[in-house]
């Protein structure tokens, strides 16, 4: 008895950890075409990196003896495999603009993407998840063509318009809202980065009035960014909930005399809630990797407003450098997520 046992549990520990090779297998792959299509951008752009490096009056031996050092000289297998090298040695190149090195000036401005996605993708789930209940309960009435509408203008409209038309009638115009930046210039400086979120970092050292002013500054791209995750959590959770509200279990709730809000909010949304943690996870990963036009119109000083500045530079090692951290954390989202999903979902394990 105790050698079957023995056996099935055995069988079992080996299924587990022939899953769990299978997964790291994966993710290894995954982040090891990601860092090949990096290097692929890297030389197929049409910028050459030792004249961004030099300049274009540099003299014939500055520039060969540069392009030596880069490496651009080897054949490009010898080129990826150092490349990978230096990636996993957390060397990301040195910035032409900034004179630093790339992995230094990502940790410096990642908090600040951070900070305006967490709070977009929250504003999105908050109000994105009532709106799409309350447009699948009333299908085909009028809060589901309005909040369908909102859901769509959402869609439609241009970000960086967006936030344009924000700046011009909520700062320009009603002066409701700070101007562009993450502070006022009186508090730059003031504040130890601790987290590099200035929002908990103030709220640690006691600085309210600092908080209080980064929370101006914050809430009017945070809104827009947020409408954006709004459109698309609002219209998901609206899609699942109609499925849900036409399965067997909610008419037998509501033959059993259930309450209808019970039913609604406690029945189907609950099953609701285990796709749409990966909806919210895909959303908030694409707000971290898609707030460049709303960081470069608040002049946010964010990775997506350093992608840009790095772009309009020609610098190309913190281009690839933010498109690699970009892509890195939306392979991490999509494995939290879906970690997450199997703990909610018995039936996925």
């Amino acid at each position: 008895m105790f050698h079957r046992l023995y056996i099935i549990t055995g069988g079992r520990t080996f299924r587990v950890l022939m899953k769990f090779f299978g997964f790291l297998v994966s993710v290894a792959l995954t982040f090891l075409g990601l860092l090949f299509v990096t290097f692929l951008i890297g030389r197929v752009v049409p910028i050459d990196p030792v004249l961004s490096a030099v300049g274009d009056r540099a003299p014939e031996a500055v520039y060969e003896q540069v392009r030596r050092e880069l490496g651009l000289h080897l054949p490009l297998y010898q080129q990826f495999r150092i490349y990978i090298t230096q990636v996993f040695q957390g060397d990301l190149g040195r910035s032409v603009l900034t004179a630093k090195p790339v992995a230094a000036d990502i940790l410096r401005v990642f908090p600040a993407t951070l900070e305006l996605a967490t709070v977009a993708t929250l504003i999105g789930v908050i109000f994105g998840v009532p709106m799409g209940v309350t447009a699948a309960v009333h299908q085909g009435k009028w809060p589901d063509g309005v909040f369908r509408v909102v859901g769509l203008f959402g869609y439609s409209v241009p970000v960086f318009w967006l936030g344009l038309m924000g700046l011009v009638l909520f700062y320009g115009k009603l002066d409701w809202v700070p101007g562009p930046g993450r502070l006022d210039v009186f508090y730059e400086g003031i504040l130890d980065p601790v987290t590099g979120v200035i929002l908990i970092d103030s709220a640690l050292a006691g600085e309210w009035n600092i908080f209080n002013n980064a929370l101006s500054h914050l809430i009017l791209p945070a809104a827009i960014l947020g409408y954006f995750s709004l459109a698309y959590i609002s219209r998901m959770t609206r899609s699942f909930m109609l499925e849900q509200l036409n399965q067997e279990y909610i008419t037998t709730a509501r033959v059993k005399g259930v309450a209808e809000w019970r039913v609604i909010w406690v029945h189907a949304l609950g099953n609701v809630w285990v796709p749409l943690v990966t909806v919210i996870a895909l959303s908030y990963g694409s707000l971290l990797e898609g707030s460049v036009l709303t960081e470069t119109v608040f002049a946010w000083p964010g990775l997506g407003f350093y992608l840009t500045k790095s772009l309009l530079s020609a610098d190309m090692n913190a281009v690839l450098g933010a498109t690699l951290v970009v892509g890195s954390v939306f392979i991490g989202i999509n494995l939290l997520s879906d970690a997450v999903y199997r703990l909610l979902d018995p039936r996925a394990r």
